[in-house]
């Protein structure tokens, strides 16, 4: 008795609902008895199951003689005679869709690379668009910011002679060794007799 359930005026439920059950079971016997009624009806009257009424039998007295058998036997016999073919369903087929990954023919030609010539271009146009061109545009008829602090000042870069051999001036050309025997000669006379000549007579001046 738990299992059967209260229920609402107009509410058709379909699960745990034994009163629609019992009518569905009622209704399945009634199409029996009414198949069962039209056969013996059909037998009573000397026509094999299979054969087609030639004309509605009409009842004598309609208030005395029922009439549902013969309308319920003669729309049997049309059903049976009815031209029915099965329709066979077949799951559908899996579509061929090929594959650009796996089939490589299918894929459009690769685009031609850029020269790095325009690649540097192109960067440093999108550079001055985005640095300077958009946000003069964005920023116009708006009130300009505060300013900032200045950069700091950075080291300059100053490539040293030292490692960078490059840089140096050419050596000189060497003097020849006459040149070279002639000017020791001439700083050994000044620093041995001119430089001290001169020196004593200053003193004896001062």
């Amino acid at each position: 008795m738990s299992d059967i359930h209260s229920l609402f005026t107009g509410v058709l439920p379909t699960h745990n609902h034994y009163g629609l059950r019992n009518t569905q079971a009622l209704a399945g016997v009634s199409h029996v008895w009414q198949d069962f009624f039209a056969r013996a009806l059909a037998e009573q009257l000397g026509q094999a199951p299979g054969t087609a009424l030639a004309e509605d039998t009409q009842p004598a007295d309609a208030s005395v003689e029922p009439s549902a058998g013969s309308d319920l036997l003669s729309q049997i016999v049309t059903q049976r005679h009815c031209d029915v073919q099965d329709t066979e369903i077949a799951p559908p087929e899996p579509l061929f869709l090929p594959i650009a990954e796996f089939e490589m023919d299918l894929l459009p030609p690769a685009a031609t690379p850029f020269p790095d010539e325009e690649l540097v271009a192109q960067q440093r146009q999108q550079d001055f668009e985005s640095g300077w061109v958009r946000p003069i545009v964005l920023n116009a008829g708006q009130p300009l910011p505060d300013p900032g602090p200045a950069p700091q000042p950075k080291p300059l870069f100053l490539p040293i002679a030292e490692f960078e051999l490059a840089l140096l001036p050419p050596p000189a050309e060497p003097f020849p060794i006459e040149e070279q025997v002639a000017q020791q000669k001439a700083l050994d006379f000044d620093c041995g007799w001119a430089r001290p000549l001169i020196l004593h007579n200053l003193r004896l001046a001062a």
